[in-house]
């Protein structure tokens, strides 16, 4: 029999994750430094690389960098709750639904790759250590920041299975999955060659 014990527990895994995931830390901070929304420019998504496109670097940094840290705090307040538990995965899980989906934006959010990169730190830094330098390596190369972000984050359950944690490769993946599916209209722009690169002269 399932009791409210039992749920307990995962429920609030779920949102406390969701509640950290679902900040939208990208538009905070441009309507605090007086930018207004910053839905309204670019790709019209909250995330560091659409906030790069109002010209303020270090408001980009802090989005890039806050937005990894819910992802990072999630997993570890839930670790820090139920120690030995798996629910620091599901706390993993809600925190990246709630950073792509928050009910506050109308579940229109980020694209998750920043919010992977603090999970991947709390639950697994060698896939973190790996994803940071494929995702350099590939942004300097082309400077697609999107094109950079879908190859690095396919590198997260490769690097899984290749340190015996077959477990975490299968929740890779479907964070992976959940990437690839919001950058649609990214892959349809690299293929058309209409993507805009990271310091290209704006038309």
């Amino acid at each position: 029999m399932i009791t409210w014990d039992i749920l307990a527990g995962p429920l609030l895994a779920l949102l406390i994750g969701y509640a950290l995931g679902a900040i939208p830390f990208g538009l905070i901070l441009t309507r605090i430094a007086g930018l207004g929304d910053v839905r309204d420019i670019g790709s019209g998504n909250i995330g560091a690389t659409n906030v790069l496109r109002t010209g303020r670097k270090g408001l980009a940094a802090a989005t890039l960098i806050l937005d990894a840290a819910k992802g990072a705090g999630a997993v570890l307040v839930a670790r820090w709750l139920w120690p030995g538990t798996d629910l620091e995965r599901i706390a993993a899980i809600a925190a990246f639904l709630g950073h792509l989906y928050p009910v506050w934006l109308g579940f229109r959010g980020g694209k998750g790759v920043a919010t992977l990169t603090g999970i991947l730190i709390a639950l697994a830094w060698p896939a973190a250590a790996v994803f940071a330098a494929i995702w350099i390596a590939v942004l300097l190369l082309t400077r697609y920041s999107s094109l950079a972000g879908l190859i690095a984050t396919w590198s997260a359950p490769v690097t899984a299975l290749a340190l015996g944690r077959p477990g975490e490769a299968l929740l890779f993946a479907g964070f992976a999955l959940l990437v690839l599916w919001k950058h649609r209209a990214n892959i349809a722009r690299l293929r058309a060659g209409t993507e805009p690169k990271i310091g290209a002269a704006k038309a």
